[in-house]
């Protein structure tokens, strides 16, 4: 459930400062999504979200065990004044996931992962301001429309994430923070446009015209 790779990159390109720190975090929101698609029990995913809940609060008490994304982060996100606790509630955020059955509730959980997430690589890109608690629970609840099976469930991330997506891009984004409203606005996109794939033509526009301007 991880948003277009190319389009990603090319987001996370337009950080001034970070970018390292920035894909190191995100690559934690991908191994976590590895692992509650991988779950067939949810009590098996559940532990293994814990134990990474746990890992990532250690790294703020002792140094990161031989895990290379743990070291990654160590390397590059807590220079940066990304804590563990900070990152920890990602994964909090793909536990909801694992409810049975994912009813609003659940999925309206899943959003903190985005806002996590969001928080997380805005202290690393030194992005001051920017509406990020909204633009990611809303982009967590699109990316989760667009990958979920079941699509009264994927209906129902779409309604959430609609509002909060609107709310996040109704202001001029810092300089600094244009990464993530990159991201935001291809969100935006997916609910209103989801037969609409990467690369096309109107979501190139968008990004660009959000690097340039803000808005």
């Amino acid at each position: 459930m991880a948003s277009n790779y190319n389009e990603r990159g090319l987001a996370l390109s337009y950080a001034v400062e970070g970018g390292a720190a920035a894909a190191a975090i995100f690559a934690l929101d991908d191994r976590l999504a590895e692992i509650v698609r991988a779950a067939r029990d949810p009590l098996i995913g559940r532990m293994r979200l814990t134990w990474w809940h746990d890992a990532l609060c250690a790294l703020d008490e002792a140094p990161a065990p031989a895990e290379p994304i743990l070291q990654a982060l160590a390397r590059e996100a807590l220079p940066r004044g990304v804590s563990g606790a900070v990152m920890a509630p990602i994964a909090a955020g793909w536990e909801a996931l694992l409810e049975q059955p994912l009813d609003a509730e659940a999925v309206a959980r899943h959003g903190e992962r985005g806002r996590a997430l969001f928080a997380a690589v805005g202290r690393a890109i030194r992005a001051g301001g920017d509406p990020l608690e909204f633009a990611g629970a809303g982009w967590a609840l699109a990316d989760l429309s667009r990958h979920v099976t079941n699509p009264s469930v994927g209906q129902i991330a779409a309604s959430q994430a609609a509002p909060l997506l609107n709310q996040a891009l109704a202001v001029r984004w810092s300089r600094h923070g244009r990464s993530l409203g990159a991201l935001a606005h291809l969100a935006q996109l997916d609910i209103e446009r989801p037969g609409e794939g990467p690369g096309a033509a109107r979501r190139v526009w968008r990004m660009l015209r959000h690097r340039l301007t803000g808005r």
